[in-house]
């Protein structure tokens, strides 16, 4: 008898219905000279601390480290697990052959592997690899069976990322909650988990630590058309304000217009984090959510195994593709016009280089009823495969040169010639950022411009949202935006596209992190664990993405399992005497765990004084308090600070002032009185650390052809073609409002 062992019940049920064992029988299949069996997940794990030494239960520093010298495996303690493992077991007693058909996966031949070994089958194991589970990729599989011994690699490397997780994450717990955990607070730290929470909160600290600096930005509207001065922002507002003032006095001229062809590629097929990605962004979904429908689109046969980090397609897939095509009765609209010539073939999607285990994700053909959350998942599946085989989008990007008096001004749009792949996706009404047609201009014409010369500040970083901390996971937090060079680096990403989702959701249940709307924020208890680790390994994404890569190099038989375990027992080790070393004594606890956000920063505001901090303006003095203002301690030796109580006939309070110095400016207040007239606005400094007032801005009035000129006040509204303008323009006023 031939035994098959899948990975779970329904997956089971695919094959044995293929194979033709349609008698259902406790815990397997059979008929057809088969027994198709399965295991739930994972029904064998690495053995428990205490499995090893009684004494290890016990969570001791003077236990640690726990080094097993072979590492063992167990049936889990479950006893539906345990009845089920019998039954595997009696069916492997009878198997002339058992056939592997485990997820084609690390994670899968793990699972398989251990069955096989806690049961003591020695015989003869075939591998079933398939990347659907339609009839076709069943029956095409079974054709093709493999030699287990094929993917020996596969199952070390999933072995020894067991081993590095358990020394790891058992030893780490323990060290840290036994050091440094309050009252019943478990301190989980692990090899993935860690880095991730780090650089949640030093993206969190960075953006609280900012400081805002200003800059100014010269820009003119022609034609209804925003240029930009063309070298860029000013750090300085003088070098600025001469140029602004410079152009007011000049008609602005077009210099060049240069178009120049470009082609835009179809957006690349979904690996597991593009999707996670994809879905996060567009439709608010969590990596989790993502996974576990992408695994039902699956296990539903209409998409291919989702657990890949591959957007390529091997080219055996090419004759395939017609075939698939043209079951898509749903898109039959998108798809009739590619079915009527020859499929395009594009090195961008079919590489055999880059493709390992498992293609890109993409339809079966199979369609069925799918659930709204699994169809919009389905939907962009479907249109990405479909895309790729249009032509390219192409386009004319221009670039328009204008100068008034010898300024330069610069412009660009861009207008599409050719929409190429861009149909597919012409009905989500997603329209391309930065996209802006221009007028049609000519070189050498001159008109009237506006100039404007804005101050503005730099912005913080954005905090995490799960999309933005995927993509960071991916490249081991380094922040690149090019497909072609996050591709080199997946192979030094931390976790891998299966596990990544779960990482996160672990860091949830730990109460590490918290949502806040699509934002993901550290809790106290995150920000205090990462504080708390002094072992800069132990935070570091790029030593978890060096794990990761050599995981990946022991699944292409290039370094041995032995020699990844043996690097970790050492890490484990200095890492145990470094802490029980330590002399800091913090204990940290979850009361009290909210995300950190406005209300930390409050109480900060409440802890910090206005008398001892540093004077703003000369940073050598520090404030103090005397009878009308806060003053600098150097007052009179080279400093003129001074911060009245009173501004325009209003108390300023110590909070506003605070928030003048930490912030730039004060919030909007009510109650000033300048030369009689009761004004709203902030206080800021000017450029000699004066204060000046800022009054609120309001709507402008609503300017109509025939009213008076509100700047000259004697001339009338004119309109025009593209602005309102003063019927004064000729005698000086230069009254003008664009449309």
């Amino acid at each position: 008898m031939k035994v098959c062992i899948a990975e779970k019940p329904s997956v089971a049920r695919e094959i044995a219905s293929v194979l033709g064992a349609n008698t259902k029988r406790d815990g397997y299949f059979e008929g057809n000279g088969y027994a198709v069996t399965y295991t739930f997940g994972h029904l064998c794990t690495l053995c428990e601390p205490s499995d090893y030494k009684p004494y290890w239960k016990s969570w001791d520093l003077n236990n640690l480290p726990m080094l097993p010298e072979k590492f063992k495996i167990k049936v889990a303690d479950n006893q539906g697990i345990k009845k089920q493992f019998k039954i595997v077991k009696s069916l492997f007693d009878k198997a002339e052959v058992v056939i592997n058909c485990g997820d084609a996966g690390q994670e899968g031949e793990l699972i398989q592997r251990w069955v096989l070994s806690e049961a003591k089958y020695k015989g003869k194991v075939q591998r079933l690899w398939i990347s659907s589970l339609t009839t076709e990729a069943i029956k095409e599989g079974f054709e093709n069976l493999k030699p287990a011994e094929d993917y020996d690699n596969l199952y070390y490397a999933g072995f020894s990322r067991s081993i590095g997780d358990w020394l790891l994450g058992i030893n780490a717990t323990r060290l840290y909650t036994v050091k440094h955990g309050g009252y019943k607070q478990v301190l989980s730290v692990g090899r993935v988990q860690t880095p991730t929470l780090a650089m949640l909160v030093n993206r969190y600290k960075e953006i609280e630590n900012f400081v805002p600096q200003p800059y100014w930005e010269l820009q003119t509207l022609y034609r209804d058309t925003l240029f930009s001065y063309e070298e860029g922002r000013f750090l300085n507002m003088e070098d600025g304000e001469k140029l602004a003032n410079k152009v007011k006095e000049h008609e602005f001229e077009i210099v060049s217009i240069s178009k120049k062809k470009g082609t835009e590629y179809a957006p690349k097929l979904f690996d597991l984090t593009g999707l996670q990605v994809y879905c996060n962004t567009k439709f608010g979904f969590s990596a989790d959510d993502t996974l576990k429908i992408a695994q039902r689109l699956y296990e539903k046969k209409v998409v291919t195994y989702p657990r890949v980090d591959t957007t390529f397609l091997p080219n055996d897939i090419y004759p395939k593709v017609k075939g698939i095509l043209s079951k898509l009765t749903d898109y039959v609209s998108l798809i009739q016009p590619l079915l009527n010539k020859k499929i395009k073939k594009s090195s961008k999607v079919f590489n055999d280089k880059k493709v390992t285990d498992h293609h890109a994700i993409i339809p079966t053909g199979m369609q069925t009823h799918l659930q709204p959350a699994e169809q919009q998942v389905y939907d962009i599946i479907v249109k990405r495969f479909i895309a790729v085989f249009y032509e390219d989008c192409k386009v004319s990007n221009t670039t328009v040169i204008g100068k008034a008096d010898d300024v330069n001004f610069k412009t660009t749009g861009k207008e599409i010639l050719s929409k190429g792949w861009r149909v597919v996706f012409e009905s989500d009404n997603s329209k391309s950022k930065g996209e802006s047609i221009l007028p049609t201009f000519t070189k050498g014409e001159k008109g009237p411009h506006e100039p404007s010369f804005l101050e503005k500040q730099t912005k913080p970083p954005k905090q995490y949202t799960e999309a933005s901390l995927l993509r960071a996971m991916e490249t081991a937090g380094k922040q690149v935006d090019d497909d072609e060079l996050r591709d080199l680096m997946k192979e030094n990403g931390i976790g891998r596209p299966s596990t990544r989702a779960n990482i996160i959701e672990t860091l949830f249940k730990r109460k590490y992190i918290k949502r806040n709307k699509k934002q993901i924020l550290p809790t106290v208890t995150g920000i205090q664990l990462i504080d708390t680790i002094q072992n800069e390994l132990l935070k570091s994404a790029e030593l978890t993405g060096t794990w990761e890569k050599q995981l990946k190099d022991i699944e292409k038989g290039e370094i041995s399992a032995n020699t990844f375990i043996k690097g970790m027992k050492r890490m484990v080790d200095a890492l145990v005497y470094e802490v029980r070393s330590e002399k800091v004594e913090t204990r940290i606890s979850a009361v009290n765990n909210k995300p950190v956000g406005k209300s930390k920063s409050k109480s900060k505001a409440k802890n910090e004084k206005l008398i001892g901090a540093a004077c703003p303006k000369c940073q050598n003095g520090q404030l103090l308090k005397g009878k009308s203002a806060y003053g600098c301690t150097l007052y009179g030796k080279g400093c003129d600070f001074v911060l009245p109580f009173m501004y325009g006939d209003k108390k300023i309070s110590e909070n506003q002032y605070l928030r003048l110095l930490s912030k730039g400016s004060t919030v909007n207040l009510k109650g000033f009185k300048i030369q009689g007239e009761s004004i709203e606005g902030l206080l800021r400094f000017d450029e000699n650390f004066k204060l000046k007032l800022e009054p609120k801005q309001t709507k402008k009035p609503q300017i109509k052809a025939g009213n008076a000129c509100p700047k000259c006040k004697t001339g009338t509204i004119l309109k025009g073609k593209t602005a309102f303008g003063c019927s004064n323009y000729k005698t000086g006023c230069d009254f003008r409002v664009g449309f």
